[in-house]
């Protein structure tokens, strides 16, 4: 807790400390110095910005293929290190970057259908320097007005804001948010119970673009705040002064009486008046008045850095499109609508099961997805052409389906949809995957 001291205190017998004189305790860096984390293989910014060519193609719903580049409306399937450095060369620059990188969990992760999604192998030094040199390219692609949302798990946090702090600066951090993924049933014998992950904000710079994110306050909040009711609805009862003295007409008489010492009517006596004769003043017996501040209809609270309404899916009726790790749809429109405006480009370089960018295309920003595996590409393809079905829709058979199975035509459309976009590919793996970019074309909307 933080507690305030004055100079005297600040200079008296109480502020003595154990301080030797001398050299014995080594000194500290000096104030200002940057920490960073210093590991064998750490390129230099110079270097990770060095221009990297790699030619794109788009994939037409007839699997022709063309050569392109990476733009807006567009799912890649690429290396992220390759697809971002093409955008640099564009000189694209976006207002949002959200991203939903591997956690360093040394596992691997499987749909809800048993299709292997990704590896979650790196870690250590190796996973940092993996994200790092991302996180630099990412920066570059970032308008002044941009900011980026990492989320993340308990098991690279720590070094992940560090990382941060070096690239964009410590003074560009603006949160470090926690999210429940999960409810109280996960819990550990020997531990306490893992319920919640991270997501690190940070801005480009001080003039980043922000709509104040609000939600419902709940029951008990309302009740608790507005705790008495007339015939005109709930309200609470606030002073009708405030501290500071004034000369004006609120330093003055009001029915006979001045506000208390060393303070001042918040309105002037008129606008008591007026208050009193709608029935909004509220006399004590000892003729202390108060004024009556009723709950407005569409009353709203500032989100806080807790998010405990964003759970991962939790429900057989919630809407999901089976992929692993697949965050919560409210939460990726809640980050879009805080950070950008309509027609700004969000960018998502893991993209996975495609809830950014189907965040972004619901809000009328442009948007690209970006990702390695061709589960996720694929994932992100339904997701924008069919929407997503019930939790409980997922039902495990004995054998895998096929990657590129189609739809029945009797499959109950639960969502509705109306995405338009491109299918990038990296050239050499359009060459060295035909059957898998064959594949992807036949999920494409026909035109």
């Amino acid at each position: 807790m933080a507690v305030g001291h004055n100079k005297s205190e600040l200079e008296g017998d109480s502020a003595t400390l154990a301080s030797r004189v001398g050299d014995l305790s080594p000194l500290l860096p000096l104030a200002g110095t940057v920490a960073t984390i210093e590991y064998p293989g750490k390129l230099s910014r110079e270097r990770i910005l060095q221009k990297v060519s790699v030619p794109f193609v788009s994939v037409d719903p007839a699997g022709t293929v063309r050569d392109d580049s990476v733009r807006a409306n567009s799912l890649v399937w690429s290396d992220n290190w390759f697809a971002l450095h093409n955008l640099l060369a564009s000189g694209k620059k976006a207002t949002l970057i959200y991203l939903d990188p591997p956690y360093a969990t040394g596992l691997d992760f499987q749909s809800r259908d048993q299709e292997h999604a990704y590896n979650d192998a790196l870690s250590d030094a190796g996973y940092i320097e993996f994200i790092r040199r991302r996180l630099i390219l990412m920066l570059e692609l970032l308008s002044d007005q941009g900011s980026i949302y990492v989320h993340i798990g308990h098991q690279m946090l720590g070094e992940m804001k560090l990382i941060l702090d070096e690239v964009f600066g410590a003074k560009n951090f603006r949160n470090i948010i926690t999210r429940r993924k999960c409810s109280s049933k996960n819990f550990t014998k020997h531990q306490y119970a893992n319920l919640n992950d991270y997501i690190l904000f940070y801005s480009k710079s001080d003039s980043y673009t922000w709509n104040q994110p609000m939600e419902n306050p709940d029951p008990d909040w309302i009740a608790k705040e507005y705790p008495k009711v007339d015939s005109k609805g709930q309200y609470k009862l606030v002073p009708v002064h405030a501290p500071g003295t004034r000369r004006g007409e609120t330093g003055g008489l009001w029915r006979g009486e001045m506000p208390p010492a060393g303070k001042h009517w918040q309105y002037t006596p008129t606008r008591l008046d007026e208050f009193d004769a709608k029935g909004e003043i509220h006399w004590s017996k000892n003729g202390n008045p108060r004024r009556k501040v009723y709950l407005p209809a569409d009353k709203g609270l500032a989100l806080t850095d807790y998010w405990d309404k964003y759970r991962d899916a939790h429900h057989q009726s919630i809407l999901i499109t089976g992929y692993p790790t697949e965050k919560n749809f409210e939460m990726m429109k809640m980050i879009v609508a805080a950070s950008s405006n309509p027609g700004d480009l969000v960018i998502d370089p893991f993209s996975g099961s495609g809830s950014t960018v189907h965040a972004a295309d619901v809000l009328g920003r442009e948007w690209i997805g970006i990702d390695q595996s061709l589960l996720a590409v694929k994932t992100a393809i339904k997701r924008l052409t069919l929407g997503r079905n019930p939790m409980g829709d997922f039902v495990k058979g004995e054998t895998p389906p096929d990657l590129f199975s189609e739809f029945k035509a009797s499959t109950v459309q639960h969502e509705t949809v109306s995405a338009e976009f491109s299918l990038l590919v990296d050239h050499e793996i359009s060459k060295l995957h035909p059957a898998e970019v064959s594949g992807l074309a036949g999920l494409l909307p026909k035109p």
